[in-house]
């Protein structure tokens, strides 16, 4: 069962690494230790840093749901605990992006991510943005945690 929520934009800007405009969502519509829904009207805005020749492309939604997933990691971690960890998107597989571009859609997106799959440090999510219960694209996502445990390649290729 989803939990209703009211995480706004200000405590979403508090809790994950996207800062100013860059942090592309308003709200938090439901969660749980599973599954999260978010809101966005920001594809509408002349000034969202993704816009590219002065249109929001649908592959952007990828960035949104990104977001979420980092939303959800955020509402994941205990209160009183340290924050959560730096994180990074590693793979998107099996995208459909069903519309060219996001800029051009009246209603606010409905970004949602679900984990699939937890495993070590990394975190399978499905996820999907619609509008108007419009499916608009979808995916899925691999992210990465606590990557400093993560070591860099050195030396040459074999």
């Amino acid at each position: 069962m989803l939990k209703p929520s009211a995480p706004d934009h200000a405590w979403i800007a508090r809790h994950i690494s996207h800062q100013g405009s860059m942090c592309l969502l308003d709200g938090v519509e439901a969660w749980n230790a599973q599954h999260i829904q978010c809101r966005a009207g920001t594809h509408r805005a002349p000034g969202n840093p993704l816009r590219a020749r002065g249109r929001l492309g649908a592959a952007c939604g990828i960035e949104y749901a990104v977001q979420a997933m980092a939303v959800h990691g955020a509402l994941l971690t205990p209160s009183g605990t340290a924050a959560a960890r730096a994180s990074y998107l590693v793979s998107v597989r099996d995208t459909r992006l069903l519309v060219p571009r996001l800029d051009d859609i009246a209603a606010d997106l409905e970004v949602g991510a679900t984990c699939i799959v937890r495993s070590g440090n990394a975190i399978f999510y499905r996820f999907n943005v619609t509008a108007a219960g419009i499916l608009l694209l979808n995916g899925r996502a691999t992210i990465m945690i606590d990557t400093d445990t993560i070591r860099p390649i050195t030396g040459a290729a074999p």
